[in-house]
């Protein structure tokens, strides 16, 4: 890929503000966990009341929603930055990526409890309940972008968002990219994560053998991206990016680590090095026994017997795991390791576990380190890989190709399914317990791909638009969360309420192993998708996608969409199969960028049942 500055960063973590969110520290420092028992979580009734939460919002004085709040204080402070490096940055045609898990989740919560007690929600609470309600803290840096996602990948979410800026700058789509993450930790989340029995009640320890669980962490992570000849000066460069699905399990990793190695080898493959270069890897480390074991393997696999050689840093055992917020703030800490001239120690001490072939220091040590991996994971099976250095080099030329418009499917909705089952990879007991988000998104991909060629899985990928993402099954969970507390929560449910989800089930449905995740910026989020799923064709991460529009509406969402002054969208999902084309007549892109404007206009139909489809076969090539 071409090599991409980054000319500023601002951060907000447990471990503070700027730089010291996520700073290492010096030669022989050790490292200190922020985790600590939370008054507010042990109060609510849950068994770990562990949590590391932002400095910012320790002492809270703002009614802002708190992940709303973090992004807003990163927000400012990256334009402040940027104006020391770059001062005509607002001139350029800028982009937002942004990456979030759970999004005004908070926010959500707080409405609901609103509606329990008889009271209308207002409407800036309405506005602030979405997913994508935190992003008007992007106001504060006071400037219009040309182009705009929100990455909802769980975990991984702040590393496709950073990968996808860069793409967007290869592409010429944007001169300069915001791209990053954040979250806060609330109740829903928290006891969640706690019911999977993914949590522990004291330090976690990564790549242990005594391993058992995680904490959440808060935070949120911005950097401004821009092709390395516009950069005057640079924090560090972002040489490739890879992403990749292990089609396997929802919520558990692919015990081989093979999806991981995927989106490492691609990332090196994109930056034009080889697995020898790797330094430093910034590891996703969530330290639950199942995680930790398939990315040892992946380790072992990718890097073979220079895997001793490599020093492995587990950043959540310090800040916590924060979710849509990691992979930003965990490629700035192996940035700033980088810059400082460390190697970074790993927090915890016993056995290492067996399968585990690199270095964890119990100090930092002094070393010119020239590369950092950064590797991230998520719910649905999604994987990403970041290449990250010191200097600036060119990697592999960019593999630009064209897309088209492969094929159209039919609107369907989760009722749907159930004739298509056979069509799919999934067993009939899975099937039968599909989310109606999930349910849809897999009955529409079906419809479309009846009316497609034999397709590369692969090198196919699913991009899901969504608007309400999972809104009514959160609605449900934070009703049982109240009825019954943090401990009668049923985990089983929790899986689905995250928006990536819906893209994962597709892509075990069907085998395919291309990029998936799941977008939503605003309530033309069946276009982002679309745009995105274009971008990823056109810059060669992958083969062919499968774009789904998708809503899951039912009372909650209505009530919430009316409190907002909006009409609710229509329930199902509509699939269409873009691929690489031969030649370009730019007849989707352009028509993609009037779609944008035409939005604007009144009258338009915005229904998915009615306005998509309709614009889509629009779009379709002449016969």
């Amino acid at each position: 890929m071409k090599c991409v500055a980054v000319v500023a960063a601002a951060a907000e973590s447990s471990l503070g503000s700027g730089a010291a969110a996520y700073g290492v520290g010096d030669v022989g420092d050790t490292p200190v966990t922020r985790i600590a028992e939370d008054a507010v979580l042990r109060d609510a009734g849950f068994v770990k009341p562990f949590v590391a939460r932002a400095a910012a919002l320790r002492h809270p004085s703002s009614a802002l929603d708190p992940a709303e709040l973090l992004l807003e204080r990163v927000a400012r402070a990256l334009a402040v930055e940027l104006d020391a490096a770059l001062p005509d940055w607002r001139k350029l045609g800028i982009g937002f990526a942004i990456g979030t898990s759970s999004g005004g989740m908070i926010s959500l919560s707080r409405a609901l409890a609103r509606e329990r007690t008889g009271e209308p929600i207002p409407r800036d609470l309405a506005e602030a309940a979405p997913y994508f309600g935190p992003l008007r803290a992007l106001g504060a840096l006071g400037v219009s972008p040309l182009v705009e996602a929100q990455v909802l990948a769980a975990c991984a979410s702040s590393g496709v968002a950073m990968g996808l800026g860069c793409r967007w700058l290869e592409l010429g789509r944007a001169e300069l990219v915001v791209a990053g993450g954040y979250d806060a930790v609330g109740d829903l989340v928290a006891s969640g994560f706690e019911s999977l029995g993914a949590t522990t009640a004291r330090a976690p320890l990564p790549f242990r053998k005594a391993r058992d669980g995680m904490s959440l962490g808060e935070g949120a992570a911005l950097v401004a991206l821009t092709l390395r000849e516009r950069a005057r000066s640079a924090v560090g460069y972002v040489r490739g990016f890879g992403m990749s699905s292990d089609a396997v399990h929802i919520t558990a990793p692919d015990a081989t680590g093979s999806g991981l190695v995927r989106a490492a080898k691609a990332a090196l493959d994109d930056a034009g090095i080889s697995p020898s270069s790797v330094d430093i890897v910034s590891a996703h480390a969530t330290a639950t026994p199942l995680n930790d074991a398939a990315e040892a393997r992946a380790l072992a696999t990718l890097l073979g017997g220079h895997a001793r050689e490599v020093v492995v840093h587990p950043m959540k055992a310090i800040v916590g795991h924060t979710l849509g917020a990691s992979s930003a703030l965990e490629a700035l800490a192996g940035l700033d390791a980088m810059n400082r001239g460390v190697f970074p120690a790993a927090l915890g001490e016993g056995d290492v576990d067996d399968a585990f072939a690199g270095n964890l220091l119990a100090k930092n040590a002094s070393g010119a380190a020239r590369t950092c991996l950064k590797l991230s994971a998520a719910f649905g099976g999604a994987n990403a890989a970041l290449v990250l250095s010191r200097d600036a080099a060119e990697g592999r030329a960019p593999q630009r190709s064209h897309a088209q418009l492969l094929a159209i499917g039919e609107p369907r909705t989760a009722a749907d399914l159930a004739p298509v089952a056979a069509e799919t990879k999934l067993p009939k007991a899975v099937v039968s317990r599909l989310d109606p988000l999930s349910a849809s998104v897999v009955a529409a991909a079906a419809s479309a791909l009846r009316a497609t060629p034999t397709l590369a899985r692969e090198r196919t990928g699913v991009v899901v638009g969504t608007a309400a993402a999972t809104l009514e099954i959160d609605a449900a969970f934070d009703r049982r969360l109240r009825e019954r507390g943090p401990r009668g929560v049923d985990p089983r449910r929790f899986p689905s309420t995250s928006p990536n989800l819906a893209a994962g089930n597709c892509t075990i449905a069907f085998g395919l192993h291309g990029p998936a995740l799941s977008v939503g910026a605003s309530p033309d989020a069946d276009l982002e998708a679309l745009m995105v799923g274009f971008d990823l064709v056109c810059a060669g991460d992958a083969e062919a996608v499968i774009v789904v529009a998708a809503e899951h509406v039912g009372e909650a969402v209505r009530r919430l969409w009316a409190a907002m002054g909006l009409s609710a969208p229509v329930d199902g999902a509509a699939a269409v199969v873009l691929a690489r084309a031969p030649s370009d007549d730019g007849r989707v892109r352009a028509a993609l960028v009037r779609a944008r404007e035409t939005r604007s206009r009144p009258g338009w139909d915005a229904s998915l049942a009615r306005g998509w489809p309709a614009f889509l076969a629009a779009l379709a090539p002449p016969s």
